[in-house]
């Protein structure tokens, strides 16, 4: 290593914070729909989660090295330029927390990196090819994919379970959920964890601490591994209860339909080197195994909400981080004013949080507007009148609606006068 700025040193330090939000930030993405159906206890499922994040981050760094060598270019940048890109995505993660909302991480970093890289070095230094075909087309492709595999999962299993006894068989999925979401963990790891390697190591090369085109040395690995995990145990309570009890309601053969479907996804995502947003993943194949059950609906307005957040991420990251650039333009007291409405900014955030605790012991409490009384949507009533119904013992699952002069007449006893 040849040398080692203080400015370096800070833009490490904010890169494994942007690592720790990232980690509880997506926590939901692996453990919502095992938390919400009672497959694991809450701290249970976070621990696990924790532990194969970890082990995830060792297993590539293809996505590092889009992250670091392909998105920008390296020449020009300086580590100013990284330090106001991770301002803009952690603040981005903070304020999508703070509302419950299941936004892209990636996304988030992604955006910032690119605002604060044209604000410095002008359109030109940002790779437009590698931002359509790594980026931008998986963020469309991955929910929908996830989705639609994910609903004919969820049909497939219900049909293979048709004959098999209601108790029996959402035990045996519920084990079935532990294990996807000990791989979606996994994939995790390997996903999200390397986008701070990436980023750290394009900083390493802007600082001239490392070669060009070099891969993440194993510190870099190691800690961004280390940050994330610890992200992951403390857990964001609040994203997990909208991604658990927000969509939809999910019975144990949905949620292991789901997970494996976002784990298929993101793993070969990682695999080609796709920056992929395991976000979208896993809240398209929640939505998918909604829809893919007799009677299931999605609450669209919760949904359309997570949809305009994935919207806003890139522009919203990107503004920020270009602002946060500009700032840093004016020397060592422009860095210390960010790093400075960086720590305020966050205080502020978590503050604001308290004012409505959301943790392990209430995250399977829903709110009273989703409570089950948003009525289906459009998709939902069209998909479901075109489903069969379940042959066999899954009447438990799928509940047929009662209209209300029926539920009376069920309700009401009949009674004999004895003159």
């Amino acid at each position: 290593m040849e040398s080692f700025s203080l400015i370096l040193a800070i833009v490490v330090i904010t890169a494994l914070a942007f690592d720790f939000t990232n980690g509880f930030h997506d926590t939901a993405n692996a453990m919502a729909t095992t938390i919400s159906t009672g497959a694991m206890k809450p701290k249970v499922a976070v621990a696990m989660s924790a532990v194969l994040n970890l082990v995830g981050a060792f297993l590539s760094v293809e996505v590092a090295n889009t992250i670091s060598k392909g998105l920008v270019d390296e020449a020009g940048i300086r580590p100013e330029v990284i330090f106001a890109a991770l301002v803009g995505a952690i603040l981005w993660n903070l304020l999508t927390w703070l509302v419950g909302l299941p936004s892209s991480s990636s996304h988030a970093l992604m955006g910032g990196l690119i605002g604060a890289t044209i604000a410095s070095a002008g359109v030109g230094a940002v790779h437009g090819d590698v931002l359509v075909t790594k980026v931008l087309i998986p963020a469309i492709a991955a929910p929908l994919v996830a989705g639609i595999a994910a609903m004919l999962a969820t049909r497939l299993t219900y049909s293979l379970g048709s004959k098999a006894e209601d108790k029996a068989s959402k035990k045996g999925y519920r084990a079935g959920q532990i294990a996807s979401a000990g791989l979606v963990s996994l994939a995790h790891g390997t996903n999200d964890a390397q986008k701070t390697m990436g980023v750290i190591t394009l900083a390493l090369v802007a600082g001239g601490a490392v070669a060009p085109d070099s891969d993440p040395p194993m510190w870099v690995i190691l800690s961004a591994g280390l940050a994330i995990a610890l992200g992951t145990y403390l857990g964001g309570w609040r994203i997990i209860r909208t991604m658990g009890k927000g969509l939809t309601d999910l019975q144990p053969q949905q949620g292991f339909a789901a997970q494996t479907s976002a784990a298929t996804v993101i793993l070969a995502s990682s695999h080609l080197g796709f920056s992929l947003s395991t976000t979208h993943s896993v809240s398209g194949s929640v939505m998918g195994a909604g829809l893919g059950r007799k009677g299931g609906v999605v609450r669209w307005s919760t949904a359309t909400r997570m949809f305009v957040a994935w919207g806003l991420t890139l522009p919203a990251a990107a503004l920020v981080g270009a602002l946060a650039e500009y700032v840093t333009g004016f020397g060592s007291w422009g860095t210390a004013v960010v790093a400075v409405f960086l720590i305020a900014s966050s205080a502020t955030i978590w503050k604001l949080s308290r004012r409505e605790v959301v943790d392990h012991t209430n995250v399977n409490d829903t709110d009273s507007e989703n409570d089950g009384a948003e009525p289906a949507g459009v998709v939902t009533t069209a998909i479901a009148a075109v489903t069969p119904p379940p042959a066999g013992g899954t009447a438990s699952a799928d509940p047929v609606p009662t209209f209300p002069a029926q539920a009376t007449a069920e309700r009401t006893p009949t009674t004999t006068t004895t003159v």
